[in-house]
């Protein structure tokens, strides 16, 4: 694999991206001359494994159940990566692979990447895009799909976040707020129950900004009942039902020290919120260094009749978008 780096620019923000995964490298604010979110040093280390760090995160994004579903009374085996279950499409998914570079010009590129017929065990042959393109102080990323049989599909950008001007920086000084009235619960394997909670009255709201560093604080120190449906590894790993509204609006994250904010949009139903306390890449990356706000359809949704849909349907057409602005 060729590992193969794109800058698009503007005067506000140059946006680096990497063909492996489809990744964000940088994005670099030019007049505040911060990189707004973690990579892993060199360009050649992206031929290897890792987090998830930047990458367009595929078939699936999140964790399925027991690595199978049914479609029309037809069970499809996954590859399963994580114990029973499949996490982020399968050991070989999107992040790991090589996308063609369909377009390219001084604001827009476009990746482009064909996933075979049972691919990682999902049907149809599924044509894919991701889209990273800036207008002026804006980034968006979208995706746009199109399959020759019914499949599931969910992809999502995995950046992790950190608005400080030194990345060995924690979170900790972040604030964050997520347009959310209600989560999913989940198992202490992260996979949900299928039922849907109210954030009121619990340590996972974040209606209004709270600080990121005082939540985990509060977890750390078990002066809340510790509960593995809503708190894992001592963080946050938790999904959020977006609450409609006609902007779009979904979260936005903040640093008071630096004075950026991030106001994220997107027409997809979910946001999983990650603390990235298991993140660990050589002496480079450790935990709490990042924040991610994947949007995306919710975890396991082809096993729960309840979550929105993820099906789609052969040889149409499905765009998501997700937009941040900088400020």
């Amino acid at each position: 694999m060729k590992v193969q780096s794109s800058t698009i620019e503007n005067k506000y923000l140059r946006v680096k991206s990497i063909n492996i995964g489809a990744c964000l490298y940088e994005v670099y604010d030019k007049q505040k001359k911060i990189n707004l979110i973690l990579n892993l040093g060199s360009t050649k280390n992206y031929g290897s494994k890792n987090f998830y760090v930047g990458a367009t995160c595929g078939r699936y994004a999140g964790r399925i159940s027991n690595s199978r579903f049914k479609i029309k009374n037809k069970i499809y085996k996954l590859d399963g990566n994580e114990g029973k279950n499949t996490l982020h499409g399968g050991k070989i998914g999107f992040d790991r692979l090589e996308w063609k570079i369909k377009h390219h010009s001084k604001n827009k590129i476009i990746y482009q990447l064909l996933s075979k017929n049972l691919d990682q065990g999902f049907p149809g042959d599924l044509n894919s895009e991701c889209i990273f393109e800036i207008k002026n102080k804006s980034l968006f990323i979208k995706y746009q799909y199109k399959s020759s049989a019914l499949t599931h599909v969910s992809l999502t950008n995995h950046s992790y976040w950190n608005l400080n001007k030194s990345k060995k920086e924690t979170i900790f000084n972040h604030d964050l707020k997520i347009n959310s009235e209600k989560y999913l619960e989940v198992t202490n394997k992260l996979i949900p129950t299928g039922k849907i909670k109210k954030v009121k009255n619990t340590i996972n709201n974040f209606n209004k900004f709270q600080n990121i560093g005082k939540k985990i604080d509060i977890i750390k120190n078990k002066k809340i009942k510790r509960v593995s449906n809503t708190i894992n590894q001592l963080g946050f790993d938790l999904t959020y039902c977006i609450k409609k509204n006609s902007k779009n609006y979904l979260a936005s994250l903040k640093n008071k020290k630096t004075n950026i904010q991030l106001d994220f949009y997107s027409n997809l139903p979910g946001v999983q919120l990650y603390t990235s306390q298991g993140l660990r890449y050589k002496n480079k990356l450790a935990p709490y260094q990042g924040v991610c706000l994947e949007t995306q359809h919710y975890p396991d949704a082809p096993n729960n009749k309840n979550f929105p849909s993820s099906l789609i349907k052969p040889k149409k057409l499905y765009k998501y978008f997700t937009k941040i602005n900088i400020s």
